[in-house]
């Protein structure tokens, strides 16, 4: 049973790089859900498997971390489209890529930390990521639209990665 864990977190991480890597415009808009499905599964798998080799479990952790990096950047990009479909592609709405630039890496390596930090068990450093970024961004979120994008991608990002992680925390029972 861990073996499928980790070969469902392996897809999802898959899935990530390969929809990250055919960009934001040309998604399909089911590959979240995909990705979101995919996620599920390994969670339903892990919850129904009675023990884990240790090892195995070491490699969830590796696995729900590049899960978390790799497949939340589409994840969050299709909540953040729907969170205000209208404005997709509208100059200054929520969906303009020139608000908040370099979102995607940023994202990336966020999610890297809140994984990193729930597995060590660092509420502390939740914080202290969550504030680091805020305080990155403060002089941008009086732009127009750039507050409500804010807030609406670092918890979907958030979430993302604890969702992955919480993957392989069921596996340590």
């Amino acid at each position: 049973m861990t073996v499928a864990v980790l070969v469902l977190l392996a897809l999802v991480a898959a899935g990530g790089l390969v929809l990250t890597a055919r960009g934001e415009r040309v998604r399909p808009p089911w590959a979240a859900v995909l990705l979101t499905g995919l996620l599920g599964a390994a969670a339903v798998v892990a919850w129904a498997a009675d023990d884990a080799a240790d090892g195995l479990v070491h490699g969830s952790a590796v696995a729900a971390v590049l899960a978390a990096v790799l497949g939340g950047g589409p994840v969050a990009t299709a909540v953040l489209r729907a969170a205000d479909p209208a404005a997709v592609g509208v100059a200054g709405g929520p969906q303009d890529p020139a608000i908040l630039r370099g979102g995607a890496w940023i994202g990336a390596l966020e999610r890297a930390a809140i994984a990193g930090a729930l597995l060590v068990g660092s509420p502390e450093a939740l914080a202290i990521i969550i504030a680091v970024k805020g305080l990155g961004r403060f002089a941008e979120l009086r732009a127009p639209a750039a507050a409500e994008r804010f807030i609406v991608g670092t918890l979907a990002s958030g979430l993302w990665a604890a969702a992955c992680v919480g993957v392989a925390m069921l596996l340590r029972g």
